[in-house]
């Protein structure tokens, strides 16, 4: 497989460069291993940890094995070895050289517990989700969002010739909702595609997330995560999410929370100008994947995706996930809210850098009107200054200005 550039390499980099302990997170074949491979494989000796064996002798010595191997050393899904961690500590106390230890995890429920008692202050932490649209087109160096962010508080028209520079995807848009974003299914023809999300589902969620929970019924599990597909782009409601299953609203709620720490479930907060309000109110919840989405929704085919019901919310799905990998390339990544008023007034996604508000709207249509930023200028009275040049992102092929705040420019600029 021909290895593509990520978003996140000259953050990962500049890690390396300044700290002797880098934990690249993120789901399950998204890539992790791979990019650390490609990166700094010649010069690391690698490890990948099995969670059933003890292949190295790590568990039941975890100082001799960091004796008999020398850093540099990439470690490989280091939560089924949790003994190496106060160890790692003990050598990095003593040798805080940078670059000498690259990690690797997928499950943020371990990983990241185990790691924020023993190696506070001596670890950065960078997340690696799937592809994004710039990263499987080879064009990683440049994305639309994070220019448009940089341009248009200057002013809108800077922010629309900046866009301009940029060319819609040739992929249709249900065909890149169905395919999703994770790197070996790029490669694979259309036909074996659910095969492979079928042994995805099988081997990572069925096995490790049951077995994290401690759930015996697989089959009431399975219906759960088919639940959480079919309500991508909603609000989040535990106690309806539970009652639909026959599951209580704590355990409902605890189940989201190991999707959340897995990496397979993204959550999106309601935005208040009181910090304290904005957890009061409920969150957005995204599948990570929207090829994952489609399968689980027992969706064949990119056909099958034009004509569904949750067409829009797969197309808000693959948007806001779109925006949430391309801010990764950010030094300081950017905070993501949704907004919605009781009396019915919603904007999509609001992102918040440097107090300043990005307000759009999501659209899953061919056409862009001026009616579509009606939320975005009731959100401008609302926040007043702070709040900059909207966006209302479709599925259409230009970058058009909708009114003298707002511009609709489509999804998949490369």
């Amino acid at each position: 497989m021909i290895y593509k550039n990520r978003l996140i390499e000259d953050r990962l980099n500049r890690y390396v460069e300044s700290f002797a302990c880098v934990l690249v997170t993120g789901a399950r074949q998204v890539g992790k291993s791979t990019l650390l491979e490609q990166r700094h494989g010649t010069a690391y000796k690698s490890f990948v940890f099995d969670p059933a064996q003890d292949i190295y002798g790590v568990r039941q010595d975890p100082d001799l094995f960091l004796r008999n191997n020398a850093a540099p050393l990439i470690l490989d899904e280091i939560q089924y070895v949790p003994e190496l961690v106060p160890a790692l500590k003990r050598y990095i106390d003593r040798d805080r050289r940078p670059g000498l230890y690259l990690i690797t995890g997928s499950q943020q429920w371990h990983v990241m517990r185990n790691l924020a008692e023993s190696l506070a202050g001596r670890v950065a932490i960078l997340e690696l989700a799937s592809f994004c649209l710039q990263e499987m087109a080879g064009t990683p160096d440049r994305t639309w969002l994070n220019t448009w962010m940089a341009a248009a508080p200057q002013d809108i028209d800077d922010g629309i010739e900046a866009l301009r520079d940029f060319s819609p995807a040739k992929e249709s848009v249900t065909k890149t909702i169905w395919r999703g974003g994770f790197p070996e299914v790029q490669t694979l023809q259309e036909d074996v595609i659910p095969g492979w999300m079928q042994g995805y589902v099988s081997t990572y969620l069925l096995r490790d997330i049951r077995s994290m929970l401690e759930v015996r019924d697989e089959m009431q599990f399975g219906n759960f995560l088919g639940l959480c597909a079919s309500l991508t782009g909603q609000e989040c409601n535990y106690s309806q999410l539970g009652r639909d299953i026959g599951l209580s609203s704590p355990a409902a709620k605890r189940w989201i929370g190991v999707l959340r720490g897995t990496f397979q479930w993204l959550e999106v907060p309601a935005y208040a100008a009181n910090h304290i309000k904005r957890l009061s109110s409920r969150p957005k919840g995204y599948l990570s994947d929207t090829g994952l989405a489609c399968y689980l929704m027992r969706l064949s085919s990119p056909s099958a995706v034009q004509g569904h019901p949750a067409f829009g919310a797969l197309f808000e799905t693959l948007v806001v996930t779109e925006f949430w990998k391309q801010l990764q390339r950010q030094p300081l990544v950017p905070a993501m809210y949704h907004y919605r008023q009781h009396s019915g007034t919603e904007v999509d996604l609001i992102i918040e850098k440097d107090g300043l508000l990005f307000p759009i709207e999501i659209k899953a249509s061919s056409q862009a009107h001026p009616s579509d930023a009606r939320s975005i200028e009731t959100f401008r009275r609302n926040f007043g200054e702070a709040v900059q040049p909207g966006l209302v992102v479709y599925a259409g092929r230009e970058v058009l200005r909708l009114s003298e705040g707002c511009i609709a420019a489509p999804f998949d600029l490369l």
